[in-house]
């Protein structure tokens, strides 16, 4: 199973059957069967696609994004049928209301992040001689806040203590990228250098990940236990993604290490900076590649997290029947 991205502007996708067919100018340019998709991404501007097309990718089960041509923002996300089993639902409402559990799954996924954060500068320091200061002090500054996690009381210091790291680690990381890429730390909405585009774009595809992982295994992605609820967010997706985020930067600092990326790829329009096409497509690619593990890791914490919670929800279920 594999991901189709679609970045082609003014193309046209219409049923044939068990695949999905392209047209371009009335011109038949080609198939893609069905049964080798597991999501598709959207992206080209202009594109026209048939209700059955739609439909029948909804039908087999896959996720389908769609994205703004030119920014890495996500306009809107297509699902498959839902899951059936009503105890892993319910079970994982119980589970929002229940601060206990919530500190402990929260921190799990912060103490994960925060060691592969650190992990990505000490494999930078041990190849870097010429950066050893930016990134030795931000190591030393993330092995201060390390043993203070698990000790963490609730919620709150909890985030007190992902954003200390974050912020040391940000301080070395900026280091690993040249000077033209303008880098000097996390900006968004939109970004404003060549990385930060290419954070935002990983980001995005990786919290799809998520949504798409966690649906398949009957967990309501809107559901958050580290980040609460909030109108319009999968705050499950932006859980399980945070432990992977590290990994996705240390990707992005080796496309730009090699000048796979560079910073000519880009060009900055009212203070926004765009990735172009030709960029996209080593992107894409590039991540497909990257995406596997991180994909394997959030299916199986999907399926361990749902099978928790159908184990807790069965009482659950059985109170209802008695009703």
């Amino acid at each position: 199973m594999t991901t189709l991205i679609i970045d082609r502007a003014g193309l046209e996708i219409r049923d044939d059957g068990g695949a999905l067919a392209f047209y371009e100018r009335g011109e038949r340019r080609g198939t893609v069967p069905l049964k080798l998709l597991e999501r598709v991404i959207f992206q080209g501007g202009g594109l026209q696609i048939e209700s059955g097309a739609m439909l029948k990718l909804a039908d087999a089960g896959i996720s389908a994004m769609f994205m703004s041509p030119r920014v890495a923002r996500r306009v809107a996300v297509v699902l498959g049928g839902h899951h059936n089993d009503a105890a892993v639902r319910l079970a994982q409402c119980r589970a929002v209301d229940d601060p206990a559990r919530c500190l402990l799954w929260a921190a799990g996924l912060v103490s994960a992040k925060v060691r592969r954060q650190r992990g990505v500068l000490a494999r930078a320091a041990a190849t870097r001689a010429d950066l050893r200061k930016p990134l030795g002090d931000a190591i030393a500054s993330i092995d201060g806040i390390v043993p203070k996690i698990g000790g963490a009381t609730d919620i709150d210091s909890l985030r007190g203590l992902e954003g200390a790291a974050a912020a040391a680690y940000f301080g070395g990381f900026v280091s690993l990228f040249p000077e033209s890429a303008n880098f000097t730390g996390r900006n968004r909405r939109p970004p404003k250098d060549p990385v930060n585009a290419c954070l935002s774009l990983g980001y995005t595809l990786l919290h799809f990940d998520a949504v798409h992982a966690a649906h398949r295994a009957g967990l309501d992605p809107l559901l958050g236990l580290y980040h609460r609820p909030a109108f319009g967010r999968e705050s499950l997706a932006c859980d399980l993604v945070e432990p992977a985020r590290p990994l996705l930067d240390d990707w992005i600092a080796e496309l730009f290490r090699t000048r796979e990326l560079r910073v000519e790829n880009f060009s900055t329009d009212q203070g926004a900076c765009w990735m172009g096409k030709a960029a996209r497509q080593k992107f894409y690619a590039g991540y497909e590649t990257f995406a596997r593990p991180a994909r394997r890791w959030l299916r199986l914490r999907c399926m361990a997290l749902a099978r928790e919670l159908r184990a807790a929800g069965i009482d659950s279920l059985e109170d209802y029947e008695d009703d």
